[in-house]
């Protein structure tokens, strides 16, 4: 594990790199770093959590299948968001057929699986990744803080983190200010907004 934690770190292309040689660690890397962006487009779009874990198998399936194509590793997330409002198109069309009886509203209830994401969501789901992306290259215990303060739900009281941390309780929000002071630099390096 500590292994992969290292691998999350490496640019894309490095971690293509490895999964085409067969680094089983680089592929589970790969998908940690991606799970998120991958299972939030059929979160975003409505579909049942079961049928989004269905989208987000296909779409690892699809990657690993297409790896080998994949001409620019740096375009892995767009080619990420491609393919996963893809299938949650292709998901919508198994799962609701004749979803609409009258002809205008059976025409309205086909164009739109097919439609692209709207580029509102586009933006906030690479605003997401990129966050996610930011909170992963910071140190394990600001990381761990981050993630137990901020995507955790509940959050977690600071008594529980400092615990889980070995921190003094008092110290919590010493350390999260320099935690948050820590990612803010490194989403303004990414010209994050």
């Amino acid at each position: 594990m500590n292994g992969r934690r290292d691998e999350l770190s490496w640019p894309d292309s490095r971690l293509v790199r490895a999964c085409l040689r067969g680094s089983e660690d680089a592929w589970s890397a790969l998908l940690e770093k991606y799970k998120n962006l991958i299972f939030s487009i059929p979160i975003k779009q409505g579909i049942p959590r079961d049928d989004a874990a269905d989208v987000f198998q296909r779409v690892c399936l699809l990657l690993l299948a297409e790896l080998k194509q994949l001409r620019q590793p740096e375009a892995l997330p767009m080619w990420l968001i491609r393919v996963t409002a893809h299938e949650c198109s292709r998901w919508r069309r198994q799962e609701q057929p004749y979803a609409a009886r009258d002809p205008v509203e059976s025409d309205l209830a086909l164009a739109r699986p097919d439609a692209p994401l709207p580029d509102e969501m586009l933006a906030r789901i690479r605003q997401e990744q990129t966050l996610r992306e930011a909170v992963r290259v910071l140190t394990p215990r600001c990381r761990r803080l981050i993630e137990m303060l901020f995507f955790e739900s509940p959050a977690r009281p600071y008594q529980d983190v400092a615990r889980s941390l070995g921190l003094a309780t008092g110290s919590i929000g010493f350390i999260r200010g320099r935690c948050l002071g820590r990612l803010r630099r490194h989403l303004e390096k990414t010209g994050f907004r």
